[in-house]
Order: C-alpha cells, then structure tokens, then sequence
C-alpha cells in the first residue's frame, strides 16, 4: 500500500473532490476557481514534460515545445523515473484507452 508523504484529511477530501468532477468542463471550472492561472499552466507544462519524456524526446526538443527549463524537465524526469509512479499510472491508463 502506498503512503504518500502529503497524506491529510484536508487533502484526503481535495482528492475525493477533484475524483467528482464528471468531465472536462467541470475540470475547467474546478481548477480555474481553486488554482490560479499560472498554477494551471505549470501542472500543464509539467505533463507535456512527462508526455514528451516518455516519448523519448531530448530536453532541448521539449524546451523548445514547452518552454520549460532544463531545471524542470530534470524535476519531471526523476519523478518519472524514481517518483511515486503517479505519471506512469496515467500515461499507461491512456495509451491504454488510445489502442480500445
């Protein structure tokens, strides 16, 4: 069983929440009241990052679509690689739905 070093009531109930969002539409609406925009874009940028990791690019490919720094895909690569398999868990859930 995984323990996650986050574990919390408060963010026990942030998760069963964001698990209720039904569609894409509700994400938008969610994130863009709990989040701010520049906190949006990050999370996004970090999973082009991961996407684009799994795909083999090379950082300066993934510098040049993303604009993220090499300091950040370095981040998104060792979380990919030695992290808690959160980014592995859903790059293979969707590659996974692609081939259905």
């Amino acid at each position: 069983m995984y323990e996650s070093k986050l574990k919390s009531e408060a963010v026990d109930e942030l998760f069963e929440a964001i698990l209720e969002l039904k569609d894409v539409e509700e994400c938008y609406r969610f994130f863009e009241d709990l989040c701010t925009i520049n906190e949006i874009k990050e999370m996004a940028q970090r999973w082009q990052v991961a996407k684009m990791l799994r795909e083999k690019k090379t950082y300066v490919e993934i510098a040049d679509k993303t604009g993220a720094s090499t300091a950040t895909i370095s981040r998104v690569n060792r979380y990919l690689n030695y992290g808690s398999d959160g980014y592995n868990i859903i790059l293979d859930r969707l590659e996974q739905k692609k081939k259905s």
